[in-house]
């Protein structure tokens, strides 16, 4: 247990380079909020879009949906940091991070809206119709809100998993929770610092991983 403890749990590193990897904490956490924020509006316009059925806007949403749910996260940040720099957009790591998870992000959140809203009975739009609604009332008063609540606990999920590719900034230098740890895991000589970069994501995903779990247990279907 002594070995064992001075490994990963050294409490000598740990005050060392404790303060550093609590510090990229807080870029994790800004990095998963922007993302979460940005994935899931980008979602959610390109989901009114499909069910506008406007055919140009319709297709472009269509091959966004398709590319961004193929390519791997770490290759559109690669491409977002060091390829746009040549058309003269230049994005900082934080931005290039935030930016790529996002899309990847909107891509699954505009499947799973349009699938919560496909998921409503035909007949909820029949009986708005019965009272005199137009198609804008009927997807935004009565369709959009329910496909919302179906739609809480998958895009949840999705979302856990994809803003854990935070760590996929390290590529492009981005001081994260884990880059960090790794850093000063590699300077200390000891994994000690990614013990505790473990226990932040625990502390920071865990909350997340619950709520979406009792969504999942309390949503109810409309009839």
């Amino acid at each position: 247990m002594d070995r064992l403890a001075e490994h990963y749990l050294n409490l000598g590193v740990l005050a060392t380079y404790g303060p550093g990897i609590v510090a990229g904490l807080w870029v994790t956490l800004a990095t998963a909020v922007a993302t979460v924020v940005l994935g899931i509006t980008l979602g959610l316009l390109m989901a009114v879009v499909l069910a506008a059925r406007v055919p140009v806007l319709r297709q472009a949403v269509v091959v966004w949906i398709e590319v961004f749910r193929t390519l791997p996260q770490l290759a559109v940040i690669i491409v977002l940091y060091f390829g746009l720099p040549y058309a003269d957009i230049t994005l900082s790591p934080f931005w290039a991070t935030v930016g790529a998870l996002g899309a990847v992000l909107s891509a699954f959140a505009a499947e799973i809206f349009r699938s919560s809203i496909q998921a409503l009975p035909p007949g909820q739009w029949d009986a708005a119709r019965a009272l005199g609604f137009r198609f804008r009332g009927t997807f935004f008063l009565v369709i959009l809100p329910q496909a919302v609540r179906l739609a809480i606990p998958l895009l949840t999920n999705r979302a856990i998993a994809i803003t854990k590719g935070t760590a996929l900034g390290t590529a492009v230098s981005l001081p994260e929770l884990l880059g960090r740890a790794q850093s000063a895991m590699a300077i200390a000589a000891n994994p000690s610092p990614l013990t505790l970069a473990a226990a932040l994501y625990l502390v920071l995903f865990l909350p997340l991983v619950v709520a979406s779990r009792w969504l999942e247990a309390t949503r109810v279907t409309p009839r």
